[in-house]
């Protein structure tokens, strides 16, 4: 019995705006996000606050251990935990991208993917690398590698008002909408998942899957036995 032979990448595919968009979409985000952390972290202070568009957008720049949007693990246990898994789930990221750039699926899918990865990636460079690469600036903390802090920047408390006195547990206490800080990485993840709520009977749908594969769907199949 013969071996198969390996399975090669369609030729066709790397010219194919299925592989160049998401891959685009992927560098463009990294770079930005970036761009956006360096210049944060090189020209301004922690803690240190100025408004963008009135009092409801400030560039205020932070750094934290954990996840977007700030949230965070505790100890440096779970700081390595975290981007520990981070560098994971971007493995399986990167794979499952490549997967469906293979298969040709659906271009929101892959859009989608490819912001979740970038995002992932971003706050993962922050992570490891940025505790050596700004250790002269890192003045509050002894950061090596995968000890770095992930910068967030942007603040943008929307609605500052208090809840009504009746309101269930919080009554009469002030609140701010949107109060967490967070970065170009953080939003970039939430455009993906976005994406994929919004689309999802759309990218996984079995028409869709057959579409991508180059094969006949079942509607375009009724369509062709009403027409004959």
């Amino acid at each position: 019995m013969e071996n198969p032979e390996p399975e090669k990448t369609n030729p066709s595919l790397l010219r194919s705006p299925k592989f160049w968009l998401p891959i685009g979409i992927l560098l463009l985000c990294l770079i930005v996000d970036q761009a956006i952390k360096i210049y944060v972290k090189t020209h301004y202070w922690p803690g240190q606050m100025v408004p963008l568009f009135g009092n409801w957008f400030n560039m205020y720049f932070i750094e934290n251990n954990g996840m977007a949007f700030g949230i965070e693990l505790g100890g440096r246990f779970g700081k390595f935990l975290l981007t520990g898994f981070r560098i994971a789930v971007s493995i399986f990221g990167a794979w499952y991208l490549w997967q469906n750039i293979r298969k040709f699926a659906h271009t929101g899918l892959l859009v989608s993917i490819a912001f979740i990865l970038a995002g992932a990636i971003g706050n993962i460079i922050d992570s490891v690398f940025y505790g050596v690469l700004f250790k002269h600036r890192n003045f509050d903390y002894e950061g090596g590698w995968f000890e770095g802090r992930v910068v967030d920047m942007f603040y943008a408390p929307i609605i500052e008002s208090r809840f009504p006195q009746w309101f269930p547990f919080w009554g009469g206490q002030e609140f701010t909408f949107f109060s967490p800080i967070w970065n170009f990485a953080d939003a970039c993840i939430t455009i993906g998942v976005a994406i994929i709520i919004i689309g999802q009977h759309r990218f996984f749908t079995q028409d869709n899957k057959k579409e991508s594969a180059g094969l006949p769907t079942d509607s375009s199949i009724n369509t062709e036995e009403e027409i004959s």
